[in-house]
């Protein structure tokens, strides 16, 4: 069995979610005159790929430390909804179903694409991969709870929409252009959409029933999108951890692994080595604009 990463690479550059610690790293000894090499770090939990855990939103939650192999690893979907989810835009249970199984107890992995515009990316925009990114509908979050999905990934910056957390006072510009794009295409404004009682509901309805996610996955998801496969979850071993850092990672056949890396070497690059899909990218509307 061989490992497929679906980790973005984290380093200083690597953006938190907005108004959380991002990495900073300092050098205490070095090589010459100390004898070796050693850093100071220093973060947030909420940085690069990252599994929110239940005390995040939920006080008597468990902690990180509490989670065991049997919820962090097993079956998975992987979905692409890139093809009918834009900036702002909703996605709901249907579009999910229509693309690819989806098994009760299963680890469900959301690719809406805007991977394609975090930091490690040719196409990177900020403010689009944290601010304009599509998120799900409140049928959305209710059919999570009926297929005891375990635990969700997304390729961006949030598993709620951007402009259902705070990121809707923060940016207003961003708001106001939501605002506009509800009106057109969903026939009514955040507010009314939006309704108090649904706030950052992908946190705060799920946690206690014990559904996490993770946020900012990327990596080779290009390579594995609209199928079923095994997924894996690596945060620390944190203990009183509220979230964690964590590696994540799809396993497969050997026979399929080499499969998979002949279709990544006729694919583009990321400079760190990750391949992409241009036709996600198009889809999207190339990097769109900067603010």
């Amino acid at each position: 069995m061989k490992f497929i990463d679906l980790t973005i690479p984290f380093g200083i550059g690597t953006p938190a979610w907005p108004t959380y610690e991002p990495l900073q790293v300092k050098y205490f000894k070095r090589l010459a005159p100390n004898g070796a090499n050693g850093q100071v770090v220093t973060h947030s939990n909420h940085v690069g790929t990252h599994l929110d855990g239940e005390i995040h939103f939920y006080t008597p939650g468990k902690d990180i430390a509490s989670l065991d192999f049997d919820f962090l690893a097993g079956e998975a979907a992987i979905v692409d909804i890139s093809d009918v989810c834009g900036d702002y835009d909703i996605y709901t249970p249907e579009m999910i179903e229509e693309r690819v199984e989806v098994k009760e107890g299963d680890i469900l992995i959301i690719h809406t694409g805007y991977h394609h515009f975090g930091w490690d990316q040719p196409y990177g925009n900020e403010v689009r991969y944290m601010v304009m990114h599509p998120g799900p509908d409140a049928r959305f979050a209710e059919w999570l709870v009926e297929k005891k999905i375990k635990w969700v990934g997304v390729d961006c910056g949030s598993a709620d929409h951007p402009m259902n957390t705070k990121i809707r006072d923060w940016m207003p510009e961003q708001a106001r252009q939501a605002n506009e794009h509800f009106l057109q295409k969903y026939g009514k404004p955040l507010d009314e959409y939006f309704t108090p009682d649904m706030y950052q509901m992908m946190h705060i309805w799920m946690f206690p029933k014990g559904i996490i996610h993770a946020e900012c996955v990327g990596g080779d998801i290009d390579l594995l999108v609209n199928r079923r496969v095994q997924v894996a979850c690596f945060p620390w071993r944190f203990v009183d951890g509220e979230s964690s850092i964590a590696r994540i990672v799809a396993m497969v056949e050997d026979d399929e692994y080499e499969e998979l890396m002949a279709k990544k070497a006729t694919m583009p690059k990321t400079k760190f080595g990750d391949a992409y899909d241009p036709e996600h990218v198009k889809r999207l509307g190339g990097r769109g604009r900067a603010y």
